[in-house]
């Protein structure tokens, strides 16, 4: 069931959302080579928590830490630990926020130093499709042209879009209905409503679109090794387009 949030939700989900753009514009800021991704994240908690927040990942189905820190050819969920961020990665950091029960979640992926001109287009399209899939938003369109305007950017540029995940609804639970997948057609999925909350989130990769499981039953990685990026935003919908919330 897909749930409809008052104004006055949404403006809770707004500070969340705030909370969550400003956590992740202090990770961009400070990110460089020879930081743990440990390090990183406690930065990203230390934050959360000093703006009266509670970091939303940490504990969610036993998930250990505050972030998700997925580096190169990882595409999601990558736990923060002792490992060390050198020059020529790109670091995809996804966090999220609660405030009075609320969620807020977005995503962006970084470059660490000087990256290939391949892991600069891949970043520059992921962004562009995640844009692409905000100005489909709109009281009355299907769902579906979100996820299509996302798979369009991502492959006239040569890239795929990962299948086996998808964006969502969000609001008193990080993951609501709707799923929304980064591929389809126009004709697909529900029509959106006023009042709903969504996380729409593309994960594109340079090679195939076939991601596996590592053996720490968490991070999602591409199966040929290729890097992936991953950017999101939380977004509500209006009558007069998508009202970006993580910002």
């Amino acid at each position: 069931m897909i749930t409809i949030k008052t104004d006055a939700q949404i403006n809770v989900m707004r500070r969340a959302g705030r909370i969550v753009a400003e956590t992740l514009e202090l990770v961009g800021k400070n990110i460089r080579p020879g930081m743990t991704t440990e390090e990183i994240d406690r930065m990203a908690e230390d934050f959360i928590l000093s703006r009266g927040a509670k970091p939303a990942f940490k504990g969610y189905h036993g998930f250990p830490a505050s972030t998700c820190i997925s580096i190169d050819e990882e595409v999601v969920h990558g736990i923060p630990g002792k490992r060390i961020i050198v020059e020529g990665q790109i670091v995809s950091i996804d966090l999220g926020a609660i405030v009075e029960g609320f969620y807020g979640d977005s995503a962006a992926t970084f470059a660490v130093g000087e990256i290939s001109d391949e892991k600069r287009k891949l970043l520059e399209v992921t962004k562009r499709s995640l844009e692409a899939g905000i100005a489909e938003v709109k009281d009355g369109n299907k769902l579906g042209r979100v996820s299509n305007a996302i798979q369009k950017v991502a492959e006239s540029a040569g890239f795929s879009v990962v299948r086996d995940l998808v964006g969502h609804g969000i609001g008193r639970a990080m993951h609501e209905e709707p799923q929304i997948p980064n591929y389809g057609s126009v004709e697909e999925g529900p029509v959106m409503e006023s009042g709903m909350v969504l996380a729409i989130e593309p994960m594109v990769n340079v090679g195939s679109y076939k991601v596996q499981t590592k053996s720490d039953g968490w991070t999602i990685a591409t199966t040929d090794g290729m890097p992936s990026a991953h950017f999101e935003h939380t977004i509500a919908v209006t009558a007069k387009g998508g009202d970006i919330l993580t910002l």
